[in-house]
Formats: C-alpha cells, sequence, structure tokens
C-alpha cells in the first residue's frame, strides 16, 4: 500500500514536471528561422501579385506589341494572367510530390535549407523579367516559387512536429499558420503605391523572396535536425541526444528518448512507407480520411472566395479607390492576429474545439454575408455589415481551420509514414487550390452572391465529419493517438503492431539485437526502422 502511494506520488511529480516546458532558444530559432524562409514565402506570395496586377498586365501588353507588331487581345491577356496567378498552384502540386523521397534522403531540416535554392532562382527569374522583356521569366518563376512552396508545407510542419516537446506541439505547429498570415500581410504592405506598387518598383516586390531565404539558409544550418529523424530513420542515438538536449533546453533526455523508441517498437519492422502502402494499411485508415478531409475543406471553406469580393464591398461601402488598398490591410491584421490566439489557445482547449468551432462560425457569417450582400443595395448601412461578417469569416478560418490540419499531419502518423502522409496531404491541399481558382469563377458567375452558401455546406460537412470522428489529440502520444483511432480502424493495438506491412517482418528476437545494435553504436541499417 505503501509502495502504490510512493508510485502515485512519482506519477504526479513527473507528470507535474511534463508541464513545466521551457522553450529553448534553439526550439525558438529553429521555429521562426523555418517558418520564416518557408510558410511566409508562401502566404508573401498569395498576396504579392494582387497590388501589381495592373502593371504587369501593362508589362505582358507591351511585349507583346513589341514582338509581333500589335497589341494581345482581352481574352488572351486575360489567359496569361490567370496562368501567372493560378500555375504558383501547379508548382505547389509538383513541390508536394517530390518531398517525401527528399525529406527521406536529406532531412527535414536539410530539406528546407536546400529548398531555398528554388526561391532564390525564382526571385531572380521573377524580379529581372521586366528588364529582359520576357513575361515567360515571371510566369515560369511562379512555377518555380510554387514548388519551392509546396515542399515547404510538407517539409516545415513535419520538423517541427518532430522537435516540438508534446506538451506544446500544437502551439509550435500553429507557427506554421501564423507566418503565413504575416506573409500575406507583409505582401499587403509592401504592394502599397508609397512602398513597391508603382510600375516601376513591382519587380521588387518579387525581389524581396531573396532576403527570407537567405537569412534561413545562414542561421538553420547552425540548428540541430529532427532528433527524431536521427534516432528512427539515421539509427544515431549520440546525435539525436545532442538535439533533443539543445531543443529541450536540458542535459537529462532519456525519457523523450526513450519515449521515442517505445514508438519505434511498433514500427521498427517497416521500411519508411511509400503512399501506396500508407494507403494499404488499415490501421491508420481514418487517420488518412481526416487528413484528406481536413486538408480539402482547407481550401474549399471559401476564403479565396472572399478576398474575391473584398475590393467590391469596400468600395460599395463608399470607401474610395485610392484608399481601399489600405482598408484592405485590416483583413491581413485580424488574420495574422486571429493566428496568434490560435497559437496562444490550442493547448488550453484543444484542436476539436479550434476546428470545430472555426467551421461552425464560418456558416454562420457565411450565411449572413449571403443576406447582406443580397440586400445591400437597399439597406445603406448593410455594406457594414458586409465587412464585418468578411472580418469574422477571416478571423474563424484563422483560429482552427487555417493552421490545425497541418498540425494533426504531424501527429496522426508514426515515423516511417510521416512522408507519405504529408505527400497526401500536400497532394489534396493543391489540388484543393487549384480547382476553386478554376472553378470558383463558373459558381460566382452562376450564383452571384448566393455562392457562399456552397462554401456554408462544406463547411458545416467538414464540421460534421469532425464532430463524428476527429479524437482530441492534445498532449498525446503516437501510440495515444493510435489507440483513439483503433476502434474505428477495427484493429487492436496488438494487430497493428503484427500487420504493418506483411512479408517485411523479421523475428522478433533478430529485430530487437539489430535494432539496439544500431541506435547504441549510431550506425545505419536501412533495413530496419
Amino acid at each position: 500500500m505503501e509502495n502504490k502511494q510512493q508510485s502515485n506520488g512519482v506519477t504526479k511529480e513527473n507528470n507535474a514536471v511534463k508541464k513545466k516546458v521551457n522553450w529553448s532558444g534553439s526550439l525558438i530559432v529553429a521555429s521562426l528561422t523555418g517558418a520564416f524562409g518557408s510558410s511566409f514565402l508562401y502566404g508573401y506570395n498569395l498576396s504579392v501579385v494582387n497590388a501589381p496586377a495592373g502593371f504587369i498586365k501593362k508589362f505582358y501588353n507591351e511585349t507583346w506589341e513589341r514582338r509581333y507588331g500589335f497589341s494581345v487581345d482581352e481574352g488572351t491577356l486575360t489567359l496569361l494572367w490567370s496562368i501567372t496567378v493560378s500555375i504558383f498552384a501547379i508548382g505547389g502540386l509538383v513541390g508536394a510530390i517530390i518531398v517525401t523521397p527528399i525529406v527521406k534522403f536529406f532531412g527535414r531540416k536539410c530539406t528546407l535549407v536546400l529548398n531555398n535554392v528554388f526561391a532564390v532562382a525564382a526571385a531572380l527569374l521573377m524580379s529581372l523579367s521586366l528588364l529582359a522583356g520576357s513575361f515567360e521569366m515571371l510566369i515560369l518563376g511562379r512555377i518555380i516559387m510554387g514548388v519551392d512552396a509546396g515542399i515547404s508545407l510538407s517539409a516545415l510542419p513535419m520538423y517541427l512536429s518532430e522537435i516540438s516537446p508534446k506538451e506544446i506541439r500544437g502551439s509550435l505547429g500553429q507557427v506554421t499558420a501564423i507566418f503565413i498570415c504575416i506573409g500575406v500581410f507583409t505582401g499587403q504592405v509592401l504592394g502599397l503605391p508609397e512602398i513597391f506598387g508603382q510600375e516601376s518598383r513591382w519587380p521588387f516586390l518579387f525581389g524581396a523572396i531573396i532576403v527570407p531565404s537567405l537569412i534561413q539558409a545562414l542561421i538553420l544550418p547552425f540548428l540541430p535536425e529532427s532528433p527524431r529523424y536521427l534516432l528512427l530513420e539515421k539509427h544515431n542515438r549520440s546525435k539525436a541526444e545532442k538535439a533533443f538536449q539543445r531543443f529541450l533546453g536540458k542535459d537529462d533526455v532519456s525519457q523523450e528518448v526513450e519515449e521515442v523508441l517505445a514508438e519505434s517498437r511498433v514500427q521498427r519492422n517497416t521500411k519508411l512507407v511509400s503512399v501506396v502502402q500508407l494507403l494499404r494499411t488499415r490501421a491508420v485508415r481514418w487517420q488518412i480520411v481526416t487528413v484528406v478531409v481536413t486538408m480539402g475543406c482547407y481550401q474549399l471553406c471559401g476564403l479565396n472566395a472572399i478576398w474575391y469580393y473584398t475590393n467590391n464591398i469596400f468600395s460599395e461601402s463608399g470607401i474610395s479607390r485610392e484608399t481601399i488598398p489600405y482598408v484592405t490591410l485590416s483583413t491581413g491584421a485580424v488574420e495574422t492576429l486571429a493566428a496568434v490566439f490560435s497559437g496562444l489557445v490550442i493547448e488550453r482547449l484543444g484542436r476539436r474545439p479550434l476546428l470545430i468551432g472555426g467551421f461552425g462560425l464560418m456558416i454562420v457569417f457565411f450565411a449572413v454575408l449571403t443576406v447582406s450582400l443580397t440586400l445591400q443595395s437597399t439597406v445603406h448601412w448593410l455594406p457594414y455589415l458586409s465587412i464585418f461578417c468578411i472580418l469574422a469569416i477571416i478571423a474563424s478560418f484563422c483560429i482552427g481551420p487555417g493552421g490545425i490540419p497541418f498540425v494533426l499531419t504531424g501527429e496522426f502518423f508514426q515515423q516511417s509514414q510521416r512522408p507519405a502522409a504529408f505527400m497526401i496531404a500536400g497532394t489534396v491541399n493543391w489540388l484543393s487550390n487549384f480547382a476553386v481558382g478554376l472553378l470558383f469563377p463558373f459558381i460566382q458567375a452562376g450564383l452571384q452572391t448566393y455562392c457562399f452558401l456552397v462554401f456554408a455546406g462544406i463547411c458545416l460537412a467538414g464540421a460534421a465529419y469532425l464532430f463524428f470522428v476527429l479524437p482530441e489529440t492534445k498532449n498525446k502520444t503516437f501510440h495515444e493517438i493510435s489507440q483513439a483511432f483503433a476502434k474505428r480502424n477495427k484493429v487492436t493495438l496488438e494487430m497493428e503492431e503484427m500487420n504493418h506491412y506483411p512479408g517485411e517482418r523479421k523475428s522478433s528476437e533478430e529485430q530487437e539485437s539489430n535494432f539496439t545494435s544500431s541506435v547504441d553504436n549510431g550506425e545505419t541499417k536501412k533495413g530496419i526502422v
């Protein structure tokens, strides 16, 4: 009895220690530097083309006339501009597809560093296109920049999820979303007429991409690689312990190493898996479906449609055309503040309430916005309600749906499955992005202001699915999250361990011996993960 009480006391004490997680300097620098050169550039490139659109179209027309002796017709000009904007998503899809072998071979950190080659090349092409008189350079730069974004939006969340303690994994994961919002806001600011929003200065908007890339390339190499990658994929215990020590800011990391090794006992029978193998694995079936749903809703929930209507709604509210760019900054500011708020409360409230609540609020404000836009010509104050709804929808998106899908993808899957999982998530993300850009003009033309009801329906479907399927994952290990899905996947944890990719197993004694030897000696044995 006395021993039991002592054991309970020790457990409580350990739990208390676990809750006190220090944000070490290396952890903060790694997350900020990683996000600044990655998700920040994604957000920046979403908004940077809006301000100079008129100047770029004029450049296209002048280049065409100089080459062929006549002005480009309106249809061709629209097509060229549509390609310039939408080809970013095609590049993103390419990046999402190729990221799996890259992170396997180079690691998470090195992938982020090497990815800057794409960003610098794209920046040079786009910023020099006016000087060279070649709009093809701008289009090529956009697709290369898309490749950079596709790689970074998978590699960065993977890296952040693997370097953070589980107690702050959600908050650190939200850094991805926060920097996307900051990137969008920065693109809006730099696009103002007083800065680079002028005919002679718009190439500087694209040249500025080099700055975050160089900062990341200079700082990130001095920070550790993911300790989980080092331990489970490179089998280098010494380097993994040093990485844990730097990221956690303490010398004794034996508990963290043992937690990772406990996960390895489930997965060490397998090599790093392919997408096809992952899709065929019953033990993660509902995790994959949940990632597909959350990533699909992330792009299809209608935020792009909001940006389409913003200028018209501001104009109908009596705001002059010259003033609209400054008022539009309010949308970027609200987006950033909401993302920061989400990062601060995610470990208190959890993933489920923020995701489901965010979609729920979007449904409400989409409905109100539909009514407001339909009737705003009859009531003088309704345009102001429309402005409020726009800001509210943006805030609702950013507190949950705007960042948590990236966090969940990192939490649902074990080490050997994670690269393939992020490839699936990235592919769904970029295909949905492209579909919205392609289909939204037709939806808007056919339904007019009622198009927002389509997005409200998507949000409702997403919220309903998450309500019934998504378990809470905050402060949980991979093993505990797998346990939460086990009943729905119709597997027991024993089956989960036994049935991972049959045909690749060895005897348990041989695995134990080989794996322990591999980790202890810091050797890489590719047959065992």
